[in-house]
Parts: C-alpha cells; sequence; structure tokens
C-alpha cells in the first residue's frame, strides 16, 4: 500500500472516530421519554417503590462519574415527597443489565408508581432534568 492512501485511511479512521465521539457525547445525560408497557420490578431493586416515583440508577464498582449521580439523584429524593432512590450494583447483578438494556454506566431510569419506565437517562444526568423528567413524564398517560 502506497504512503499517500495508508494517510487518507488513517484520516478517514480518525475522523470517524472524532463524529462518533461527538454523537455520543451529545446524547450523554439527556432523558428519553418512555411511553409503553415496560416494568420494572420491585424485587429487583429490594426495596418498594416510591409513592410518586423510583429513580433507578444503574452502576458498576468501576464507574468514576456514578457517585456524582448518587449524590445527585439522592438529594431529589430527599426533597420531593414520594419519590425515593434506588441504586442497584450491576457488577454483582449482571442479569439485570441484559432485562433493562443497560449498555453503559450510569444509566437511570423514572419509575412511576406501578413501576412503569417513564424516562431514561444514560450518562450523567443535570438536575434540572431529573426535575423535568419528574414534573413532566409522571403526568397520567392516556
Amino acid at each position: 500500500m502506497s504512503l499517500p492512501i495508508a494517510l487518507v485511511m488513517v484520516a478517514a479512521l480518525l475522523a470517524a472516530t472524532v463524529l462518533a465521539g461527538v454523537l455520543l457525547r451529545r446524547r450523554d445525560g439527556r432523558s428519553v421519554t418512555l411511553h409503553g408497557d415496560r416494568q420494572v420490578d420491585p424485587a429487583d431493586l429490594m426495596r418498594p417503590l416510591g409513592a410518586r416515583a423510583t429513580l433507578v440508577q444503574f452502576s458498576t464498582e468501576f464507574c468514576a462519574r456514578c457517585p456524582q449521580v448518587r449524590r445527585m439523584l439522592g438529594t431529589v429524593a430527599a426533597e420531593r415527597t414520594g419519590v425515593v432512590h434506588a441504586e442497584v450494583d450491576l457488577t454483582s447483578r449482571a442479569d439485570l443489565a441484559a432485562r433493562y438494556k443497560v449498555l453503559s454506566t450510569p444509566t437511570t431510569l423514572i419509575v412511576d408508581p406501578e413501576g412503569r419506565i417513564r424516562s431514561r437517562f444514560t450518562g450523567v444526568p443535570t438536575r434540572a432534568a431529573v426535575l423535568s423528567a419528574l414534573d413532566g413524564d409522571l403526568a397520567p398517560h392516556p
């Protein structure tokens, strides 16, 4: 292979990698509102669901960003009546990663009192985004 062709291939690979990184970074921490029948089993959380909502955080032992999400979600739950925070360590419960389609940590679900998943955050959500999801996504759906 000639040097110019090799340089073009390296440049194309580098450009594709940067583009993929930018796209993934833009999705980090954004809420996806879910409507449907996806459910969370309280037995998987080893605690009852909140009277208003449950903030379910999927973490691992080696997740560098999970402690900051844990603190923020814990604070939100403490400030909101009927909202609880449940953390699931996928290091010891790898079966739940497949069940809830968790591909990276932290992943946060906002679950209504019946166990329906209303919102999903992949990455580090902002406090404002979590509060917005709690206030908007938990309105009754037909």
